[in-house]
């Protein structure tokens, strides 16, 4: 299987729930890229860190208009631009976010706390030279987005995880999320948490470090053999 799939998308929907979706546009890639549309308080629909496919507009209509496209990781520029253009919207990133607004071909609009009137708040995660990354955190559904630092696909988890640190901060972990007491977890990599994400979150901060060794074994492995 390719890494990062590329051409015309067979969509999956992964994480519905109450006020979205999840969907992976090429699932059979190993990287698992999964993006998000979430209602918000506000009845607008917003698309998180997107990859397009044929037949995501419907899918996305049934939940409302597009309010925003949101980019919350500097490299998951994905197709934000391109589909902020079709719905006539902006793209939303944090305002300290840098290096990411130059290249969209789209209107950017600056997020310092609060995602519009969406209810979703945008939090720092990880800022420095290699990796800026902000999480969405929803205080009245419970829903926690965060497009990297955690995730669920393969490469992300040891065979007892259900959530598992990304394999580049195992001997860091980004221990400012365990301040959210998610309901579900939604990952950039992956389908999402729905039951016990807390615990699950828990888990996978704590135990990064002990298990990486486990993690890298494994990689090697599939890398080795398939």
């Amino acid at each position: 299987m390719p890494m990062k799939g590329s051409g015309p998308a067979a969509m999956r929907e992964v994480d519905r729930y109450d006020d979205g979706f999840g969907w992976i546009a090429y699932p059979d890639e190993d990287m698992e890229r999964t993006s998000h549309a979430a209602v918000g308080e506000d009845g607008g629909v917003w698309l998180i860190d997107p990859v397009d496919a044929d037949g995501l507009d419907e899918k996305v209509a049934e939940l409302g208009d597009v309010a925003g496209v949101v980019i919350l990781l500097d490299r998951h520029k994905r197709d934000a631009d391109a589909i902020a253009r079709r719905h006539e919207v902006p793209v939303y990133i944090p305002e300290w976010m840098d290096g990411v607004a130059n290249k969209l071909d789209a209107p950017v609009e600056r997020v310092r706390n609060d995602l519009g009137e969406s209810g979703y708040g945008m939090y720092k995660l990880i800022d420095n030279a290699l990796w800026q990354e902000a999480v969405l955190f929803s205080e009245d559904n419970g829903t926690l987005i965060v497009p990297e630092a955690v995730g669920t696909a393969g490469h992300f988890v040891t065979d007892d995880e259900r959530l598992g640190v990304h394999p580049a901060l195992r001997l860091k972990p980004p221990k400012r999320l365990g301040r959210f007491d998610p309901e579900r977890i939604l990952t950039g990599h992956g389908e999402g948490v729905h039951e016990d994400a807390e615990a699950a979150l828990a888990d996978a901060l704590s135990g990064a470090r002990k298990r990486t060794p486990r993690l890298y074994a494994k990689t090697a492995r599939e890398m080795l053999f398939g």
